[in-house]
């Protein structure tokens, strides 16, 4: 996919392209109701309105919405993208198909700044991650899937037990082990002292999540 990104906002990466392989294994009907969370250059929105989907794209970035919104004119595809802290736009309404890339990168300061708030979390990685799995069951309609991509270094067995509680189904049903990119490179004496990494780690396991509301 042929994208435009503008400066400092995130662009496609290994855990775009895996959330876009579960994405492209969902079955989902013409008209079925889409929300993409932290869409960053609208990667997964398009594809997801290129099913014949009603796609909502939020993003706290006004670079990521003005990048999207011209990814969609320039592909020919209607949909809403708008500025926001992730479900605050869409509260009250339902959805069939949640999409989320947030960021889950440990980081050693607590509050991310810049373009490093499209993949900081905090020190374990779960400051947007705890949020979305809090928020995103009541925004689910009957059957409706949530699709959620993160790093274990961020814990995907708490994804997955907080989703479950929440009476979501959830299971890993992707996985992909990538190389280090260079927000990685340069934080691994960190991710080492706080036992994320082992000496010879020289690669990320990433995994998409997928949990349903039954119906």
């Amino acid at each position: 996919m042929n994208l435009l990104v503008l400066p400092g906002v995130y662009a496609p990466q290994d855990d775009t392209a895996l959330l876009a392989g579960a994405l492209a294994a969902e079955p989902l009907r013409p008209g079925a109701r889409v929300l993409d969370l932290g869409t960053g250059s609208g990667a997964l929105a398009l594809a997801a309105a290129r099913r014949g989907t009603r796609v909502t794209a939020v993003d706290v970035s006004w670079r990521a919405v003005c990048t999207a919104r011209l990814n969609a004119w320039l592909a020919g595809l209607r949909m809403r993208i708008v500025r926001g802290n992730l479900f605050r736009p869409v509260s009250g309404q339902f959805f069939d198909l949640i999409l989320a890339n947030p960021p889950y990168v440990p980081a050693p300061a607590a509050e991310a700044r810049g373009a490093s708030r499209a993949w900081d979390a905090g020190l374990d990685g779960r400051l947007v991650l705890d949020r979305i799995c809090r928020d995103a069951p009541a925004l689910l309609g009957a059957g409706g899937v949530l699709l959620v991509v993160h790093s274990v270094l961020s814990g995907p067995g708490h994804t997955v037990e907080r989703l479950r509680s929440a009476g979501l189904k959830a299971a890993v049903v992707e996985r992909r082990w990538v190389a280090f990119g260079p927000v990685l490179r340069a934080r691994q004496t960190w991710l080492r002292a706080q036992g994320l990494l082992s000496r010879s780690d020289d690669k990320e396991e990433l995994v998409v999540i997928r949990a349903e509301r039954p119906r």
